[in-house]
């Protein structure tokens, strides 16, 4: 994959490293943004970072993945990420199992509608815009999560591994969600390239992967990876029934709409098997990840809910939720 264009001194610090090979250069940060979670430096770096894990680079080494500069770099923007996830996101206070506090979660959650937007009001640029910024974790849909595959056991792992067997098409390429996803972007004459549109999207667009990956990539943090990939199966089956009715009412047809149509099964099935099988049996086996599990889920809406608030607060005033620099080239059919 290309190298992103660097947002400030955080991410151009890094990528001067990692492109000259010098990772000993870096410095861990002494000074970082005021929020962390939206800053577009920080949140870039974090995926570049986070990145050396999934496809790389092609003008970076491959061995810099486990360099121990890079690393100290990343768990000082890591931290501070979720340092603030742990102040910004309330405590829950409901009670039962762990399942129960799961779905009351769900239920009370009142972030921004996003989807309900999009079903009825987005114009074609706005939907084309909508699918860009999905674009950057939908590439890549199910791997982060998939990090925490070898830190469970017992049922929690089978569980796992059965919603990730889906998510991967049932071993059938043409069935990977992700390749789902790239047949959408095809069909809206938009590029399914991975990564293409990282430079468009701001930073709470990549913060929406980043917290997978910090979650998947720390076993201390196993418990909020399945609480996270059970709020996002829990809270997917009715918005992609929704984005559906919008492609249809754009002028998209039944094989550009195959991804959305596809998650409206496949996640209401995957809800039940991630609240029970997997958190529910994790906190049986583990009960001291309980509260993990919890933020995992809570920390999945609150990212969620940022990102649906930037992108529809940009509509809303008239502008684009793309950043200006990175945009074109970003029509695609329906905004045509």
């Amino acid at each position: 994959m290309f190298s992103p264009e660097p947002r400030g001194e955080l991410s151009a610090a890094l990528m001067r490293a990692l492109r000259f090979g010098d990772p000993s250069a870096l410095a861990p940060p002494s000074s970082l943004p005021l929020d962390p979670i939206a800053d577009d430096d920080m949140q870039l770096a974090l995926w570049v970072c986070y990145e050396l894990h999934y496809r790389g680079f092609a003008d970076v080494d491959d061995r810099l993945e486990w360099d121990p500069h890079v690393l100290a770099f990343r768990n000082v923007l890591e931290s501070a990420v979720l340092d603030a996830l742990r102040r910004e996101v309330p405590p829950s206070q409901a009670e039962g199992t762990v399942p129960d506090r799961l779905r009351r979660l769900v239920e009370d959650d009142d972030g921004p509608q996003l989807s309900s937007y999009v079903q009825r009001s987005a114009s074609p640029a706005e939907f084309s815009e909508f699918l860009i910024q999905r674009s950057i974790y939908q590439l890549k849909e199910a791997d982060p999560h998939s990090w925490a595959i070898p830190r469970l056991a017992g049922q929690a792992k089978a569980a796992l591994v059965e919603i990730q067997f889906d998510e991967y098409g049932d071993g059938r390429v043409s069935r990977m969600h992700s390749e789902l996803y790239r047949k959408l972007l095809r069909g809206m004459e938009l590029s399914d390239e991975y990564g293409y549109y990282l430079d468009a999207v701001p930073g709470i667009t990549l913060a929406i992967s980043n917290v997978m990956s910090a979650f998947g990539l720390n076993r201390s943090l196993r418990g909020a990876a399945v609480g996270h990939l059970a709020a996002y199966e829990m809270t997917s089956s009715v918005p992609c029934r929704r984005y559906a009715k919008a492609l249809r009412r754009l002028g998209g047809d039944d094989d550009a709409s195959d991804f959305f149509d596809e998650h409206v099964t496949a996640d209401a099935a995957h809800e039940q098997v991630a609240l029970h099988d997997l958190c529910g049996a994790l906190a049986r086996d583990e009960p001291e990840l309980a509260e993990s599990i919890v933020f995992g889920a809570a920390a999945c809406l609150y990212v969620d809910a940022r990102f649906a608030g930037t992108v529809l607060g940009a509509w809303q005033r008239g502008c684009s939720s793309l950043r200006q620099h990175g945009t074109e080239d970003v029509p695609g059919r329906l905004a045509g």
